[in-house]
């Protein structure tokens, strides 16, 4: 029997069995209504307590759990993070005054099996004592009554992503938030998709994804059964609530696969002291994975203590910052001496150390260091506790000296290297002898594939320097060294041709300038101003004229330079000979001008925040060495290269752009002006020559791509995808065909608008995507191996799908509504299709079809693409669709009068349909009845005082009883507190003076009928 396409239902009862059968959680039965559902069920949980602790100190430790877990004076974040701790260290209550604190334990997380387990489907939740908020998830699952897992289950051809928003929209004020207070992970799945995961207020695009190798011969064929045995086993969650959970610092965190295994590895090196590397590659959470591993020894290693080197003051500012941010705190060591009298002492337990600055200047000097380190050597120096160091960018800090002055001053010592970038081919056989073997590795291309980081794209560009006039540059050079010796004159020379290169490089960075400036024009991420770019310079001096160039140009005032120089006095002493401005006197002209009077690190944080913020705004930043490392070091879309860098310099640099940072981000851009990977065709069949020459292949495969190819990729999957979502399209595949398919058949059906609407986000999505990708590919449609007619054939099948997307949007009411999806899709459509489709969506200036009718009239028609209003029963259907979709959304706001209008239009639509109206006559009345829905107040008599939205609700739906509307819009407007808005207390009517009841009602009011209403 086919399982294409199955209900969500079917696909329930499939994951029950595989729980209960599979899993062995008990039954509890499908609790559609089964009355007081709650995450705290007292009877399971008593039960399971019962034989463990005394009866008193049970009742006790229950009642201060529902405390905790019901407080809704404070965020959920926070409720939250109190339950976890109660669930995770035992609740500590006492049988009486006086008596002795014991600590009951809710969960024993040592032996997974002696806790009950249990699934229950259908749980019906009610929030707030309203009965409109009451939701009900798909599966709760339960640990000794407590409900630790909620999984809302998709059909196979609705995506996970309705699941997640599903979850989301649960975890809202106005639904069932407080059930969602002992909640250690929130799932979404299907059958085609698999599952996904994450925590409380997990934001879509953060859910992550299970991966892991079954290894039972009778493992399930459904992805999403195989990724909930592999997560909801007993022992796996248990251990994933317990060791893999992290508040860090207003949000609640769990682990990807990579940061799992990784720390599970690494525990068993432990376990037999060997050493090791990590290599996690950067972007997939490094941080997160020490912070795990860190915990993990402190509670399992008797005396355990971790010393955390970094080789750089922004990575030793960033473990503090990971660190501090779950509570956990990280002593900096000041000095070497400072660190040899915190390893002689019993504490802390967490420290952290430079590697550098303590000795010496210069970030990397090992040498001063060590030799502070050794003269801070007290007699009979003995470091206590079981130390395990954990090495942090371990291709830079482990040089053999370090690592050997640390050995002898720590010989007991356990160390780990953490890497997020390949080992170099020479440094590899010495980091194996060093640290040990590979511990875990979670290479680029996989991160790639799991969706963790983008994938990147390389485009070469070559701009050519010439020397016009070598003869003229001879005269001169002749000119200003007459009357010099031979031998100054031979110096200047060798200087000379140095010089000949700077000197020619003016049009070259012109031409760089107006590259980057068209880019701005034309890339889709660029123009439209949801993406930034970073432009790597070879020097500070170059960066000022780069700088000085963008100027002149429209990036004005939204570019600027991020380096290490802060300009003083003292840079120009003695600089210049009347001959013109020098090399050092430009650039510090260039750059104060820049800073505007501000100081550099001021600049520096407000540029950082805007160019993060506000991408339009600061479009551009200029590096040199600054802002390529480090996890707060920013994303952009595009990074251009202009200065020679090779091996891990190149590789972190590159990994700026490739961070998740938008729906719309589908890859990171790569520009080399330097020609770093030698050739294009080099750097895509062979990863070890120019650039990555000193890495293994193997080590650095799928780093980049062929930008063309990658392209023309994207391109064909979704044109196929497009394609397939369309097959089931009646033919002829006309507008009548399109729009029947994606809104509805018949306009009377009030459900199929909604019904079909995860059919028509799907499709307007695929377009987005759909016209990215062919932008991305329209000006090199040759190189990528079109004719002439087959980029035409292209071009118009872009074109089609714009077109039906554009009918089906306005058809169906969703144009306003879903434009969030397609924030760049209008310069696209103008730069790479004909102007004919923007002008048709230009018409309704961001207005629905029903604003338009009620602006227009009848001619607001004459607004619709021509696959629509050439057709009388299509223009009627899509005014249909949109009145229809108005009332849906107005109804909760005054049901009674949306009642009234619903069934005006089911009898206009049937009149319609029975030929008793004429074209014309049907569209003034279908007009009129549009201004009644979309403007209350001119569809209804209203007496002189009912003259506000809310008054005009509570009229229509207290029987018109003037008197009584008023009275209670009187009431509200004197109850409800100022500014409540943002205000958590107020929110929540701290005030008391009402019921949370009247008070959860006046807040409702407010939000349907705006502040003016009450």
């Amino acid at each position: 029997m086919s399982t294409i396409g199955q209900i969500e239902r079917a696909t329930q009862k499939r994951v029950v069995k595989l729980f209960s059968q599979t899993l062995g959680y008990a039954y509890l039965g499908d609790w559609h209504k089964r009355p007081n559902n709650r995450n705290i069920e007292d009877s399971y949980l008593r039960s399971w307590l019962s034989g463990r602790y005394d009866e008193e100190l049970i009742t006790r430790a229950i009642a201060e759990l529902q405390r905790v877990a019901g407080d809704s004076s404070r965020i959920a974040y926070d409720v939250n993070r109190s339950v976890y701790e109660l669930l995770r260290y035992g609740v500590k209550v006492s049988a009486g005054a006086g008596e002795n604190f014991h600590t009951i334990r809710l969960i024993d997380w040592a032996n997974p099996e002696a806790n009950h387990f249990a699934i229950a489907e259908e749980v019906t939740v009610s929030g707030s004592g309203a009965k409109s908020s009451t939701k009900r998830p798909d599966i709760v699952l339960y640990v000794n009554g407590i409900a630790l897992v909620v999984l809302e289950l998709k059909r196979s051809t609705v995506s996970v992503s309705e699941g997640i928003r599903q979850n989301l929209d649960n975890q809202k004020s106005m639904f069932i938030r407080p059930f969602f207070s002992t909640m250690q992970l929130v799932m979404a799945g299907n059958d085609t998709e698999g599952l996904r995961y994450g925590t409380i207020e997990t934001r879509e695009k953060y859910y992550l994804q299970w991966k892991e190798a079954s290894e039972a011969q009778n493992s399930p064929n459904s992805a999403l059964d195989r990724d909930l045995v592999h997560v909801c086993r007993k022992d796996r969650l248990l251990e994933l609530v317990h060791n893999f959970i992290v508040f860090d610092a207003g949000t609640k965190k769990t682990c990807r696969h990579n940061q799992y295994f990784g720390v599970r590895a690494a525990q068993e090196h432990i376990r037999t002291r060997q050493g090791g590397i990590i290599w996690h590659t950067q972007g997939s959470g490094k941080s997160l994975t020490m912070v795990w591993l860190a915990k993990w020894i402190r509670e399992n290693v008797v005396g355990a203590r971790v010393l955390i080197i970094t080789d750089r003051t922004e990575l030793d500012e960033q473990i503090e910052k990971v660190f501090k941010g779950v509570d956990e705190d990280i002593h900096r060591t000041k000095s070497g001496a400072d660190l040899i009298a915190r390893l002689n002492d019993t504490g802390p337990w967490l420290l952290g150390s430079l590697v550098h600055k303590f000795g010496g200047k210069e970030e990397g000097d090992v040498g001063n260091f060590l030799d502070e380190v050794r003269r801070s050597l007290p007699p009979g120096f003995s470091p206590k506790g079981d130390i395990y160091v954990f090495v942090d960018e371990c291709h830079r800090t482990q040089s053999g000296d370090l690592h050997q002055a640390m050995r002898s001053i720590l010989p007991n010592a356990m160390f780990i290297g953490f890497t997020g970038t390949p080992l170099l081919k020479d440094d590899k056989a010495t980091s194996l002898e060093v640290f040990g073997p590979y511990i875990h590795t979670y290479r680029f291309d996989e991160a790639v594939k799991d969706g963790v980081v983008l994938d990147l794209r390389y485009e070469a560009r070559d701009i050519d320097q010439d020397i016009t006039s070598p003869h003229k540059i001879d005269q001169w050079f002749e000119a200003k060294t007459k009357g010099l010796s031979d031998l100054a004159k031979a110096q200047l020379k060798q200087r000379w041709g140095t010089m000949k290169a700077v000197l020619s490089s003016q049009s070259r960075l012109e031409k760089i300038v107006a590259d980057i400036l068209m880019d701005m024009e034309l890339k889709d991420r660029l123009a439209s101003g949801r993406g930034n770019a970073m432009l790597v310079s070879g020097s500070i001096y170059e960066a000022c004229k780069f700088y000085e160039l963008f100027e002149k140009s429209p990036l004005k005032d939204r570019c600027a330079i991020i380096t290490s120089y802060k300009p003083t006095p003292n840079d120009v002493k003695g600089e210049g000979d009347g001959e013109g401005l020098t090399e050092r006197l430009r650039k510090y002209e260039i750059y104060n001008r820049m800073l505007g009077g501000k100081e550099p690190e001021v600049f520096e944080k407000e540029v950082k925040k805007r160019f993060i913020e506000s991408p339009a705004q600061m479009k551009l930043l200029i590096v040199v060495d600054k802002l390529l490392t480090g996890f707060d070091a920013p994303s952009a879309t595009y990074l251009y290269i202009d200065k020679n860098m090779q091996d891990h310099g190149l590789f972190q640099a590159i990994c700026r752009v490739n961070r998740l940072d938008g729906d719309d981000k589908e890859y990171g851009q790569i520009i080399d002006y330097k020609d770093l990977f030698r050739s294009l065709e080099g750097a895509i069949t062979d990863y070890t020559s120019g650039a990555f020459e000193g890495y293994d292949k193997a080590d650095v495969e799928g780093l980049l791509e062929n930008r063309l190819q990658k392209a023309q990729q994207r391109l064909s999957e979704v044109l196929e995808a497009l394609r397939a979502l369309c097959e089931p399209v009646s033919p002829p595949k006309g507008t009548h065909d399109y729009l029947h398919y994606f809104c509805a058949a018949d306009t009377g059906d009030k459900d199929a608008l909604k019904e079909n609407e995860p059919k028509r986000l799907t499709l307007y999505k695929l377009t987005a995507s759909l016209i990215r990708a062919y932008a991305d590919i329209a000006n090199n449609l040759g190189e990528a191996g079109y004719d002439e007619a087959g980029a035409a054939a292209l071009k118009a099948e872009v074109e089609h799908f714009e077109k039906v997307r554009c009918e089906v949007k306005l058809a169906s009411g969703d144009y306003i509504d879903l434009k969030m999806f397609e924030p760049a899709m209008r310069h696209l459509i103008d730069t790479y299709i004909r102007a004919e489709d923007s002008e048709v969506i230009s018409a309704f200036d961001d207005m629905s079809l029903v604003e338009l009718i009620v602006e227009r009239g009848p001619d607001a028609v004459n607004a619709l693409p021509e696959g629509i209003k050439g057709n009388p029963k299509n223009i009627a259907e899509t005014i249909e669709n949109n009145v229809r979709k108005l009332i849906i959304d107005e109804t909760p706001v005054n049901p009674k009068y949306y009642e009234q209008m619903s069934e005006l239009l089911d009898a206009l639509v049937g009149q319609r349909k029975a030929d008793a109206l004429s074209y014309a006559e049907y569209l003034d009345k279908i007009v009129e009845l549009a201004k009644r829905v979309h403007s209350p107040e001119v569809g209804g008599s209203y007496p002189a005082g009912i003259n506000t939205p809310a008054k005009r609700a509570l009229f229509d739906n207290l029987s018109g009883d003037e008197a009584l509307a008023t009275a209670i819009d009187d009431d509200v407007r004197r109850s409800k507190k100022a500014d409540w808005r943002g205000n958590m207390f107020k929110e929540r009517g701290a005030a008391g003076d009402r019921s949370p009841h009247q008070r959860f009602d006046t807040c409702r009011y407010d939000l349907q009928f705006g502040p003016q209403a009450a």
